[in-house]
């Protein structure tokens, strides 16, 4: 049920109600999430493994092609993506401090992360209909950046001290 209000709150992205409702959710529930996300980002490519007919993995079993798409695809696509998203939330980060914003880098990250749902929906969809090009991938970068800088301005700014 948590699942699909993540899913839900994530979709209304960057509204103010929608992110104070994320920002609620623990982080272990957000790695999840996006790790059933990253799940569904990868089903195309499973399916095209299952109904290759020639290269490597076509002579496997099913549980042993299970296991060679597990290992070689989709735990390094896990990493990666978290290597990006990462990097994202430190750029995400160096935003806020230039916007002046009270934010840390673990809200950053969350936010990120959860701005990643549209984009995955889109490229599985497309990946599905037609074969896809990775070139969209940076029209989906340049999208979680932009809902970014939105989600980072909605933050109040930080109150200067008087000393």
């Amino acid at each position: 049920m948590i699942f699909l209000q993540a899913f839900i709150h994530s979709i209304k992205l960057p509204n103010k109600k929608a992110m104070f409702q994320l920002n609620r959710i623990g982080m272990d529930i957000t790695i999840v999430y996006l790790f059933i996300l990253l799940f569904l980002v990868s089903i195309p490519s499973l399916i095209e493994r299952l109904t290759a007919t020639s290269g490597p993995g076509a002579d496997m079993g099913l549980f042993f092609l299970l296991i060679y798409f597990f290992i070689f695809y989709y735990l390094p696509l896990n990493i990666i993506v978290l290597i990006v998203l990462s990097a994202v939330a430190y750029i995400g980060s160096a935003i806020a401090r230039l916007m002046q914003r009270k934010l840390r880098y673990s809200i950053i990250w969350k936010m990120t992360a959860y701005t990643t749902t549209i984009p995955a929906i889109i490229y599985t969809i497309t990946a599905l209909l037609v074969h896809e090009n990775d070139a969209i991938l940076w029209l989906f970068m340049i999208y979680i950046l932009v809902m970014l800088v939105l989600i980072i301005s909605v933050y109040p700014k930080r109150k200067k001290r008087n000393q």
